[in-house]
């Protein structure tokens, strides 16, 4: 082959793989994590999706997955390449996906967070936290996905593990789902007792007023830092920037702000990676917990683990005094 035929083929080969980046660059695929029915969701973010389509000139496309981890694994293997997530499941995204936080939402109501929420059946005759957790041989309960931070982690630690309970064996029968599904089955009364989000309250108060009407809380969690959102690391820088720029731009006029309280949110504002620290926090505490009380380990293999897990928890104690 002459040189200058591998010159010309040299340049269109170039050509052609500069176009393909280019042109994958401007696709974007925005994942939603399974707080409910995915044509619920739809239905809820695609006006959003759309005003981000128009803003920024990329292609958005929906990621719908049954579970958490469907969304975590999409980002991991780059099929997801922006996402909604909660703490929990931006943490996995993070250690596990090349994920990292760059805004959060903010609460419609003004708070700085939300909050995991235990619900009964407003005919229940259980009133408290305590009610539930003394008749619990007798009760079902309808449990979070693993991956959610307030209908798995929070109260898996807080109303559980504090009180020595282990949601999953000392219940009746116990139950994973989203929220909705989770309020669904206590209003409806396939399940007695759920543990969902305080925003999941809000939302079906929005869309299904009398299915609200039946449950009543009884206990609610330390605050929840607001859902996290992320990008893939990898992610083109371009793509970056206008996604950032829109959502943290958003709900300036009548029209958006009323699409983001379809979603119970305010808004958006920047945020990072150290906001996950409280939920790692809470995760070693819950491990240190679970190794605690092991049975199974001999004396030095717990001193030993304990011993790790207590210093992952100094280093993030550190890292929290040093942003103060």
């Amino acid at each position: 082959m002459n040189r200058r035929l591998f010159a010309h083929l040299a340049v269109a080969a170039g050509l052609a793989f500069a176009t393909a980046v280019h042109a994958q660059s401007k696709e974007v695929t925005f994942g939603i994590i399974s707080t409910e029915s995915s044509a619920n969701l739809k239905t809820a973010w695609q006006p959003l999706l759309e005003d981000m389509r128009r803003a920024t000139g990329l292609e958005i496309t929906a990621f719908f997955a049954p579970d958490y981890a469907g969304v975590i694994e999409g980002m991991r293997f780059n099929k997801v390449d922006v996402a909604w997530m909660g703490n929990k499941s931006g943490m996995e995204a993070v250690d596990r996906a090349g994920g990292e936080v760059f805004a959060k939402v903010t609460q419609a109501d003004g708070a700085a967070g939300y909050w995991s929420v235990m619900v009964v059946r407003k005919d229940s005759p259980h009133k408290t936290l305590d009610d539930v957790l003394a008749h619990r041989a007798e009760l079902t309960l309808g449990f979070g996905d693993p991956n959610s931070t307030s209908g798995s982690l929070v109260p898996g630690y807080y109303a559980f593990a504090e009180n020595k309970v282990d949601p999953v064996k000392d219940f009746k029968r116990t139950v994973r789902a989203n929220h909705e599904t989770n309020m669904l089955a206590v209003a409806n009364g396939q399940v007695d007792v759920a543990t969902v989000s305080s925003d999941g309250l809000d939302r079906m108060q929005m869309k299904q007023p009398h299915k609200r009407a039946e449950l009543r809380e009884v206990w609610r969690s330390p605050l929840i830092p607001s859902d996290p959102m992320l990008w893939r690391k990898s992610l083109d820088a371009e793509a970056k920037q206008k996604i950032r720029a829109f959502l943290l731009g958003y709900g300036k006029d009548a029209r958006e702000q009323g699409i983001l309280k379809t979603l119970t949110f305010a808004g958006f504002v920047a945020s990072d990676d150290t906001q996950l620290v409280p939920i790692r926090q809470l995760e070693l505490v819950r491990q240190r917990a679970k190794v605690e009380s092991d049975t199974t380990l001999s004396a030095d293999e717990r001193q030993k683990k304990l011993r790790e897990i207590d210093q992952q928890l100094a280093q993030l104690q550190k890292l929290v005094a040093s942003a103060k």
